[in-house]
């Protein structure tokens, strides 16, 4: 990998991010743009097209058109994966400007987007350019004479709505399926972290991709573009990731046209290590589970529960590591934590870490790192101590903050990891396979992971169970949202 470093000079050129509509970027209607700030200094480094409900209505009519008159609804799945795949390939080949616009817009380090986030978003195109092909018809015989099969065609436009924590990720685990599956898109992206949606619009339209089939509209969410988006008659399905009460809103919102709606909402995930564990697994494990891209994913394991026997031992081993966490410049190799997404952000992490210090006993970090400037920079904290009902424990806080608990029987541990509003995942350590099943069964959560974390196979479901969504992404799951099901009966003459 070639030198990341951003462009040496004091003034900073702001890049200039518009909307991309028709296949053309393009001004918001009323010439506004917003600031997107690098989390990392503090300064802006892009103007960010202001979309507004007009906006909303010129990508959708341009998406609607070309889903009404353009080839794409009709290709077959191969026509559709050669182009699907050459954006997986056209990715690979701007790896070191999409890892380096992401880390400038979300604080990450420039390792966690290289190695991570730019290569799954790469292979979200190249497995569901694949994976589509073996989405099969159903067909029916009755009697003799009478056939009955069931087709999948187009929803038509689709409204995406992703999130800031891992803008390109998540955004291209919506687009590539719903593409497959002859769809035209809107895509709204976090106003935080518009600079690879921009990018990526440069890149399908490189790719091959017709004019109208990809729109990117930025702007905000409530009153303005995302509202809009979920609101208008021409969008037929909405998918969204990002934060529990958005969902709702989406939901009330998109309720009016009856849309379709996926929603990958929040997290809380439980970690739970038993004491017959392998701790050489588990703690560091535990310690990634928590505080990787600073604690800023919704499957993060945001509350850990040790058993009794071993608490000590876990929570003097799991500090200790804590403590040599190198949080810095999201542009060095040697980071391994970089700055939270936005100021505003900080401050409610940080109204978190004070409920811990009044409720609980902090060990280490919850301090704003001034020394390494203007940035977002938190140290990581670790706290005991803190009661099961806590707002530290039920809410989630987003943040690199993890509290660790004790218990003392299975019972304990599952009543303590469903002892929360979300669902969405739960790591279980223990060398135990019966307990694994007894607890497998037990715990509310979407995905469980048994002696790892965020181990993912993309033809699996990815959802969560109460508050943490709707739904399921991933595989067939993902290219059945993307499309409606027909059935086509007939009878004829033998």
């Amino acid at each position: 990998m070639t030198s990341l470093k951003a462009p040496a000079g004091n003034k900073i050129k702001l890049t200039q991010i518009p909307n991309f509509i028709d296949g053309s970027y393009t001004p918001a209607l009323s010439n506004q743009t917003f600031e997107t700030v690098n989390p990392a200094t503090g300064e802006a480094h892009g103007l960010v097209a202001h979309g507004t409900a007009g906006d909303i209505d010129l990508a959708a009519e341009a998406a609607n058109r070309a889903y009404e008159t353009g080839p794409w609804a009709h290709l077959s799945y191969a026509e559709r994966a050669r182009v699907v795949s050459k954006i997986g390939d056209l990715i690979l080949v701007n790896r070191e400007r999409l890892a380096l616009a992401e880390t400038t817009d979300t604080g990450k380090p420039i390792n966690e987007s290289y190695d991570g986030d730019i290569l799954r978003s790469a292979q979200n195109f190249h497995f569901f350019s694949q994976f589509a092909s073996t989405f099969a018809e159903e067909a029916y015989s009755a009697g003799e004479n009478e056939r009955h099969i069931a087709v999948r065609e187009p929803v038509g436009v689709c409204g995406l709505i992703t999130p800031w924590n891992l803008p390109l990720y998540l955004a291209t685990w919506k687009i590539a399926p719903c593409l497959m599956m002859g769809n035209s898109i809107v895509l709204k992206p976090a106003e935080w972290t518009p600079y690879t949606a921009y990018l990526l619009a440069e890149i399908v339209r490189e790719a091959g991709l017709p004019d109208g089939v990809f729109n990117v509209v930025n702007g905000f969410g409530a009153g303005g573009a995302g509202e809009a988006l979920t609101r208008h008659p021409l969008v037929r399905s909405i998918s969204f990731t990002g934060e529990t009460s958005t969902g709702k809103a989406i939901m009330a919102a998109a309720s009016g046209s009856l849309k379709k709606v996926s929603f990958e909402l929040g997290g809380k995930g439980a970690n739970i290590i038993f004491a017959d564990a392998d701790l050489s697994e588990a703690i560091p494990t535990a310690l990634r589970a928590a505080f990787r891209n600073q604690g800023q994913i919704c499957l993060a394991g945001s509350r850990l529960f040790v058993e009794r026997a071993i608490y000590d031992q876990v929570v003097e081993k799991l500090v200790g590591l804590v403590k040599k966490i190198k949080v810095g410049d999201p542009l060095s190799k040697e980071t391994e934590m970089g700055a939270l997404v936005s100021a505003e952000h900080m401050e409610k992490v940080l109204s978190y870490i004070e409920i811990g210090r009044a409720e609980g006993e902090l060990h280490c970090g919850g301090e704003r790192l001034e020394a390494l400037g203007a940035g977002n920079f938190l140290s990581p904290a670790v706290f005991t101590g803190l009661p099961i009902g806590s707002r530290f424990l039920q809410e989630e806080i987003f943040g690199p903050a993890l509290p660790i608990l004790p218990f003392d029987s299975e019972e304990e541990a599952i009543a303590m990891a469903n002892n929360s509003p979300y669902g969405l995942s739960a790591s279980i350590w223990t060398s135990d396979i019966n307990r694994v099943h007894r607890l497998s069964k037990k715990i509310k959560a979407g995905m469980i992971w048994v002696n790892t974390w965020f181990a993912r196979d993309l033809r699996t479901p990815f959802g969560g169970q109460k508050s943490s969504g709707i739904g399921r992404e991933g595989g067939r799951y993902s290219l059945e949202f993307f499309s409606e099901a027909k059935t086509i009966s007939y009878r004829y003459k033998g």
